[in-house]
């Protein structure tokens, strides 16, 4: 296997460093998210004409770039060093594979292709905080033990019909736990009458660009207590009346969210009504975007080391530089031992999805650890709110906060690789 990066990707990623080198310092980061979208739309408008970094990931045959997950992986790792402020994870890693691997020809033909130019923006809400959940990263529990017991129910038969591990666990997902498990909360899905449209009712409180997104796809419970299932449902947020949406106030600014409320919203459902088909495209998406944000945060952990060396360089105390000390040296080594072994899981994972929840955890972990050190090393003045070692400190906190905790992420891939039995008093043990 040549693992080498081939010279279209060696270009995709000087290209993009250059472009944001030059577009997206920390000052205009800055200026970016007090935005009302919360990004440069300039920039991303520039990102998406000239670069056609949306599209990397979607077929050609939709106006996309025909490229696959590891181009995108590299494309985030770039934006990661910057911090971009951006729509694209939310567009290209979480809403678009999901219209790809589930939507109508129809819908594909309609929406691909704006996404892909970049001149529709889109987003995956879900309701609460379960968004790792539903995307397989961190678990599929249901809640509670109705819903549990309905779920494995639920798993056996999808696992008859559909066989293997993938159709079991889609069915326990089927439970539908964290979008709302039939009872108050969460947001519900009726059908309208008519041209088989739906109804939407609920609210999803942090939905990542929620507030600016052109296209939401929402995940929503429907078929009461005796037929439970989560669907995906499409909402054009220009025209859909009943709508409401508002940005949250959020840690990491560069990772805006909005609050939305459906109130009687009209919705298309994507593609067809299968909980199972519902489950396992959601799962593939989570993959894909747990490679990508892998990525993504091993730039940004890198980015901040490649910062403190500079100042450590740079400032002097006792008539040397501190760099020079042996403590200062020890702790930026281990450091870049962890950004290292980041930035390969997250390579690894963009090769081979299957892997890329281990990786996630593994660079979360790396940008935590780092950007802590970035601010204690830069000393007083790194303490101050105002200095950039903060910016990758809360990017750091924010996206653990979203996607993991780190030890929840390694928790299932552990199971999923199956490295725990349930012993007979129902307890884990190792293998």
């Amino acid at each position: 296997m040549d693992a080498a990066f081939t010279a279209e990707q060696d270009e995709i990623r000087r290209t993009l460093r250059e472009l944001l080198a030059k577009h997206s310092g920390p000052e205009e980061v800055r200026a970016a998210v007090r935005t009302a979208e919360g990004y440069d739309a300039v920039l991303w408008r520039r990102l998406a004409r000239d670069l056609g970094l949306p599209g990397l990931a979607i077929p050609e045959a939709y106006g996309g770039v025909g490229c696959g997950t590891a181009e995108l992986a590299l494309a985030c790792e770039e934006t990661g060093r910057a911090l971009l402020p951006s729509p694209l994870l939310a567009t290209a890693a979480l809403a678009a594979p999901l219209i790809t691997a589930l939507g109508t020809e129809a819908q594909r033909a309609a929406l691909l292709p704006a996404l892909a130019a970049g001149t529709l923006t889109a987003t995956l809400a879900v309701p609460g905080t379960g968004l790792s959940t539903a995307l397989g990263l961190t678990g599929d529990e249901a809640g509670d033990e109705a819903v549990d017991l309905a779920g494995d129910v639920a798993g056996d038969v999808a696992g008859d019909v559909a066989g293997g591990e993938a159709g079991g666990w889609a069915g326990g997902w089927a439970g539908c736990g964290w979008a709302g498990g039939g009872r108050a909360g969460g947001v519900q899905a009726r059908p309208a009458g008519g041209e088989g449209g739906w109804r939407l009712y609920g609210e999803a409180a942090q939905v990542l660009d929620g507030h600016s997104a052109g296209l939401l796809v929402v995940a929503a419970h429907t078929g009461g207590f005796p037929r439970s299932r989560t669907l995906l449902f499409l909402v054009h947020t220009k025209t859909a009346a009943g709508l409401v949406r508002a940005r949250q106030t959020s840690m990491d600014e560069t990772r805006p969210f909005g609050r939305i409320e459906l109130r009687d919203t009209e919705a298309e459902l994507l593609g067809v009504d299968s909980a199972v088909e519902t489950a396992a495209a959601l799962a593939a998406a989570g993959r894909t975007a747990a490679a990508v944000l892998a990525a993504e945060a091993a730039g940004a952990a890198a980015s901040v080391l490649e910062r403190t060396v500079g100042h450590v360089k740079a400032r002097e105390q006792f008539g040397r530089a501190i760099g020079s000390f042996q403590a200062v040296k020890h702790r930026l080594a281990d450091a870049y031992v962890r950004v290292q072994a980041a930035r390969s899981a997250a390579y690894y994972a963009a090769w081979d999805p299957t892997a890329a929840g281990l990786a996630l955890a593994q660079a979360l972990e790396a940008l935590r650890v780092t950007s802590a050190e970035a601010v204690q090393l830069h000393g007083g003045i790194g303490f101050t709110w105002e200095h950039e070692a903060h910016l990758y400190f809360k990017r750091a906190t924010a996206d653990e906060l979203l996607f993991g905790p780190v030890h929840r992420l390694r928790d299932r891939a552990a199971h999923q690789a199956g490295l725990f039995l349930t012993g007979g008093a129902g307890q884990a043990v190792a293998v």
